[in-house]
């Protein structure tokens, strides 16, 4: 793959790194105390009524999830430019073909190849 888009690449990956975690940290904390660190969600306490109530916890479930999603979706990042930094990116984690470039720029953390993701998922 050509250097210049993989620098590209890299900078959207960062990008798009910084603003996940901008994202995460307008519900939810780090928590530093753990062994790895982990982004916990913060419970808001918006009242004592009963109303109040559900509507904290249904927050806080909506919250529960959309912090997992982001939290995969920072990872699948950080492992990303892991591989461009060690030279490894863009080739399939399956069959070590190149990945092809299109799929790379539509969906920069992409680890395998379309015919090896279409195996995995059993759409062939």
């Amino acid at each position: 793959m050509d250097p210049q888009a993989i620098a590209i690449i890299k900078q959207q990956l960062l990008e798009e790194q910084a603003r996940i975690e901008m994202e995460l940290s307008k519900f939810s904390h780090r928590n530093t105390k753990a062994s790895e660190p982990d982004t916990q969600v913060d419970f808001k306490d918006v009242g004592n009524e009963e109303g109040d109530n559900a509507s904290e916890v249904a927050q806080f479930s909506d919250n529960l999830s959309l912090e997992e999603e982001l939290e995969k979706a920072v990872r699948d990042i950080a492992s990303a430019i892991k591989m461009i930094e060690a030279g490894t990116y863009g080739t399939c984690k399956y069959c070590k073909l190149p990945i092809d470039e299109r799929r790379l720029l539509a969906r920069p953390t992409s680890s395998s190849c379309i015919q090896c993701k279409k195996t995995l998922t059993q759409e062939v």
